[in-house]
């Protein structure tokens, strides 16, 4: 798709080096734009660095290509925001064709209404939340040998039909009639039930005895360090139990 006459406008400068899927990026300096279609919602976000090098090298002449800079500190202008909106439009319909065309390869049930009736305009998106999944794209200049990224955050509906499309290529387990996939993937939860904050100096002022006043109340429940439920702490039997469990979000 990079290759595609349409798109050597922009990405002539720079080569595919790498896709794939990873753990959301934490960085505050990137910018989220989100756009949405018929088969869901993805967020879009790219390094400066990478549309600053887009730029340079389309309006920057034929004279000798310079290395990737980092523009950390210099004002965002207009033009720059533009081509954030262009790519994340053009990434976007370009994602949710092969999606389209993977999920119905593979057998999916797609909804069959016209993406362009479905799609919405591009607007600020908020950052995916922490251990989210993103596909990572590294992009590399032929000469200088930079690298920079750009990322994309499918929402949960758009992934699930990524996973569905996939899921054909994992071996496939005969499974016992009747059973669903809930009574055979065993997932591992963690229950936290305080958290308190102190002071570096009452951390290293404590000894064998101290007494650290808390109160328990709702527990968090967390999948890798995902905070799925909440619940209530109850005790049964001499044990803790939770119980009373209710969606994070």
């Amino acid at each position: 798709m990079l290759s595609a006459p349409g798109w050597r406008r922009y990405w002539s400068s720079f080569e595919l080096a790498q896709v794939a899927f990873e753990r959301a990026p934490d960085s505050s300096a990137l910018r989220w734009l989100g756009m949405g279609g018929a088969h869901g919602v993805a967020a879009v976000a790219f390094e400066r660095a990478l549309l600053v090098g887009l730029l340079e090298a389309r309006y920057g002449g034929k004279g000798p290509a310079r290395p990737l800079r980092d523009p950390a500190g210099e004002r965002v202008t207009a033009t720059e925001e533009r081509l954030a909106l262009t790519l994340t439009q053009q990434l976007f319909e370009v994602l949710a064709m092969r999606v389209r065309v993977a999920a119905s390869a593979a057998g999916v049930e797609v909804e069959r209404r016209a993406a362009a009736s479905a799609a919405t305009a591009v607007m600020p998106a908020a950052a995916p939340a922490r251990n989210a999944w993103v596909l990572a794209i590294t992009l590399r200049e032929p000469q200088g040998g930079g690298t920079a990224r750009c990322y994309m955050a499918p929402d949960a509906r758009m992934m699930g039909l990524i996973l569905q499309a996939l899921q054909p290529e994992r071996p496939q387990r005969a499974a016992r009639p009747g059973e669903s996939i809930g009574t055979s993937l065993k997932v591992k939860l963690d229950g936290r039930l305080v958290t308190h904050e102190i002071t570096l100096e009452a951390l290293f002022g404590l000894k064998v005895g101290d007494v650290i006043p808390v109160s328990v109340g709702r527990a968090d429940v967390l999948l890798d360090d995902a905070r799925l439920f909440t619940a209530a702490v109850a005790e049964h039997k001499g044990k803790l139990c939770l119980t009373s469990f209710e969606d994070a979000e």
